[in-house]
């Protein structure tokens, strides 16, 4: 995380914009789901991973498929500019999809609980999972509050009350807040979960009412994106797939202003910032090739 490194550049003087994110929470399906989705029933059964109990899980028809005929593991990327928010519509989208993966904990800050999600090589785990988030804008109405009291650092702020929340609402020891989607929608509580069986996260989860960690505004566009999604992806709205809060850290929400000739920062012509702390990239490859861009 570059959090700590934007205080110093504030405490040097170095000039910080404020710039738009995205947030919500990391989504996960049973894999077999996907590729049935993704697929249909028939093709759906060509998807070997070589791990036995996966293809089992899969529905892998192992008797008349090898490797070498299989198909690869299915994965999505969904997307919508008018998810409903009650006021206006917002962007909202699938993001860092990894099929046969695992969700991991991304936090680091005690007190704070944020997740993020990867794939294994052979895309071999029973489990598919996403980010799904919602924009919020630079100007956005929700960070108002943030915005009287922090100034250029509202995003920021508000990332970290988020996690926070989520670190309460989890109960400690980096335990999630889960919920079902189906009772996400209805806004009610999850009940039963965090026996290990119901998620690939290892640290622990709890159900909860994870509809409260977010502004109404951005839970209501949640909702909305929910429905498109599903008209999509049929059946990607079920009580079988679980939200854990909170996926916050999609982008940074703050950005280092440099020339577009030189790419030297603004305010201290010897700093060059790139990559995704700066606020000019938003993924590993991104981040990479502005480095690049940088260095040349």
């Amino acid at each position: 995380s570059a959090r700590d490194f934007y205080g110093i550049l504030a405490d040097a003087g170095v000039e910080l914009q404020p710039k738009g994110f995205a947030v919500g929470f990391r989504v996960e399906h049973k894999q077999s789901y996907v590729n049935a989705a993704q697929y249909g029933p028939s093709t759906s059964s060509r998807v070997v991973t070589g791990k036995a109990r996966t293809d089992v899980a899969n529905g892998s028809d192992l008797a008349r498929w090898g490797r070498k005929d299989s198909v690869p593991v299915a994965s999505y990327r969904l997307a919508t500019g008018a998810a409903w928010d009650g006021k206006r519509e917002r962007g909202a989208y699938s993001f860092c999809m990894c099929p046969g993966g695992q969700i991991v904990p991304a936090s680091t800050r005690p007190g704070e609980v944020v997740v993020n999600g990867m794939s294994f090589s052979q895309r071999d785990s029973e489990w598919a999972n996403s980010a799904l988030v919602v924009a919020v804008d630079e100007d956005d109405e929700v960070l108002e509050p943030y915005r009287e009291k922090w100034g250029v650092l509202a995003g920021l702020k508000f990332q970290e009350d988020c996690e926070r929340k989520a670190a309460e609402m989890g109960g400690g020891n980096f335990t999630v807040p889960v919920q079902r989607v189906t009772d996400f929608m209805e806004g009610k509580e999850s009940e039963g979960l965090g026996e290990g069986k119901d998620t690939s996260y290892k640290l622990g989860v709890v159900g909860a009412k994870c509809h409260e960690l977010y502004p109404p505004p951005l839970i209501t566009a949640l909702r909305s994106a929910l429905q498109t999604f599903t008209s999509t992806l049929p059946g990607f709205i079920t009580p079988h797939a679980l939200l854990h809060g909170v996926e916050t850290r999609t982008s940074s929400p703050l950005r280092v202003p440099r020339c577009s000739s030189s790419l030297a920062c603004e305010s201290h012509g010897n700093l060059y910032p790139c990559g995704e702390g700066a606020g000019y990239a938003g993924g590993i490859v991104s981040a990479a090739a502005d480095g690049a861009a940088v260095a040349d």
